[in-house]
């Protein structure tokens, strides 16, 4: 992993909310150049909010927070995003190369022809996810992992620095979470990127993870999974007494958490 670079992700005393409504608070931490990072926590932890604030959408409550060393803003260009819900029927017709071809151009489809350009640096973030051969299929008829391949071809045909990924593994099967997972692990590694990703089940990515965030109870741990996902720093985070059990192949179960059932393979 290169070490000659400035985080990219930096945060100070940083709290979050809505008015007087705080999500979570007094979090410190940094994310470093190439690394694969996890956002887990139960259902209205705040881990979406991280991402808003990233995104600029939203700003803190208390401290600070810095992308590439600079104030979030709006439309960064570094930062590929995926949507934890895009609207896709069998109807849609748009084929995953024009899809993508957008996240290049910015245009809107069919009143540009594609050029060059476009259509190689399209066809080349298709490739490099394994889903070159969906390129001329329509959106409508794919799979919900060959979508998510799509999806992140489309976030990383501008060749960002930072890829901010809300829940690609829901809706998955257990074999496919596993091939998308090491996709994802392959672009990171390949592309020296950061990756940032929200999840419910933490067991198909702790063989590639650098670090885990996990936020709940209005506060925030971040460290190496073995350092975070213990039953000291989680019944700490939590308040109350937590147990991890681990399984003969790694696998974890959170116990004594109103949502434990998330960290369940």
């Amino acid at each position: 992993m290169t070490k000659n670079f400035p985080p990219i992700i930096t945060a100070e005393n940083l709290t979050v909310g809505y008015q007087e409504n705080i999500v979570w608070q007094d979090a410190n931490f940094t994310i470093e150049h190439g690394e694969f990072v996890a956002i887990i926590g139960p259902n209205g932890s705040g881990k979406t909010t991280l991402f808003r604030l990233l995104l600029g959408l939203q700003q803190p409550l208390q401290g600070t927070i810095k992308v590439f060393d600079a104030w979030p803003k709006r439309g960064n260009q570094h930062i590929g995003y995926i949507p934890q819900r895009h609207v896709i029927d069998e109807e849609t017709n748009l084929e995953s190369l024009e899809l993508v071809r957008l996240g290049f151009s910015g245009n809107k489809w069919g009143l540009n022809p594609f050029s060059n350009d476009d259509r190689n640096a399209a066809y080349d973030a298709l490739k490099s996810v394994g889903a070159e051969e969906l390129t001329r299929r329509s959106l409508g008829r794919l799979s919900g992992g060959e979508l998510q391949r799509v999806f992140l071809a489309e976030a990383l045909v501008s060749e960002p620095h930072l890829l901010l990924l809300d829940e690609p593994l829901s809706n998955l099967d257990i074999r496919r979470e596993q091939e998308l997972v090491q996709v994802i692990h392959n672009v990171v590694r390949s592309r020296n990127v950061t990756a940032l990703l929200i999840a419910h089940n933490i067991n198909p990515l702790l063989p590639v993870l650098d670090k885990v965030i996990y936020i709940a109870n209005g506060k925030v741990a971040i460290g190496k999974p073995d350092e975070v996902l213990t039953s000291e720093a989680l019944s700490a985070l939590y308040g109350i007494q937590v147990e991890v059990l681990r399984g003969s192949q790694g696998q974890i179960a959170v116990i004594g958490t109103e949502e434990n059932q998330h960290h369940y393979p």
